[in-house]
């Protein structure tokens, strides 16, 4: 019965469609993954359903319901997937310099990747340590620890943690100071968390401004001029 569902379904959306929308999911994090056909078939489904209550409920809704319908259609996914994935990528970030900063301790111990890995995930409670330690069961399961950090950068929103995993892969095929590599991302990460402050910092006059010009002037101008009006009334 599933396998006709599915069947049915790929006739309805392209192979493409799937695909693509399944890269977006995947990237909510292995917990709250799920089937591109799944979310596919609900917004259809959702999007008939409130183009014929429209429809129905509304005088004008034969003009009302495609368009609503139509801006339903197309934002759903950014409402219930991209908004998580972009707060999901901030999360990440935040947790990767003390993750890696970690991970090079215990390299420097000694261990090797992959044990590395399990030491650091194992005493990190954190989201991008859960991600990790999915990897690491994948790789018991029988899948190379390469194959496992590749599939792991299809489920990170952050090209910054990826850019690291992808350093990390390269250089335990080739051969590579694994060690030096991480130094030098988290610097990087480093050195773009103060660019980051900075800029947020750059802001803040800009924005007291704004806040100056709608609320404080108005209230200032109204003090100075409060006399005059007062007397004009009176008199």
């Amino acid at each position: 019965m599933a396998k006709k569902k599915i069947e049915v379904s790929r006739k309805i959306y392209s192979q493409k469609s799937i695909d693509k929308m399944q890269a977006r999911i995947d990237l909510l994090g292995y917990r709250e993954s799920y089937s591109a056909i799944i979310f596919l078939n609900i917004r259809l489904l959702s999007s008939t359903f409130l183009f014929f209550m429209i429809l129905y409920l509304f005088e004008w809704g034969y003009v009302l319901a495609p368009l609503i319908t139509f801006l339903y259609y197309i934002f759903l996914p950014k409402i219930a997937i991209d908004q998580k994935v972009a707060k999901r990528g901030s999360r990440l970030d935040k947790e990767a310099m003390y993750f890696f900063e970690v991970l090079t301790l215990s390299l420097e111990s000694g261990r090797n990747l992959q044990s590395a890995l399990e030491v650091t995930a194992s005493n990190i409670d954190s989201e991008l340590s859960s991600e990790f330690k999915q990897t690491l069961e994948e790789v018991r399961f029988g899948k190379s620890l390469n194959e496992a950090l590749d599939d792991l950068k299809r489920r990170i929103p952050s090209d910054t943690i990826n850019n690291i995993i992808l350093n990390i892969s390269q250089s335990n095929i080739f051969g590579n100071s694994i060690i030096d590599t991480l130094y030098n991302q988290i610097d990087y990460i480093r050195d773009k968390k103060v660019m980051e402050t900075r800029a947020k910092m750059s802001k803040i006059p800009i924005q007291i401004s704004v806040v100056s010009v709608i609320f404080f002037i108005p209230i200032l101008l109204l003090l100075i001029l409060s006399p005059v009006i007062i007397s004009y009334i009176v008199g």
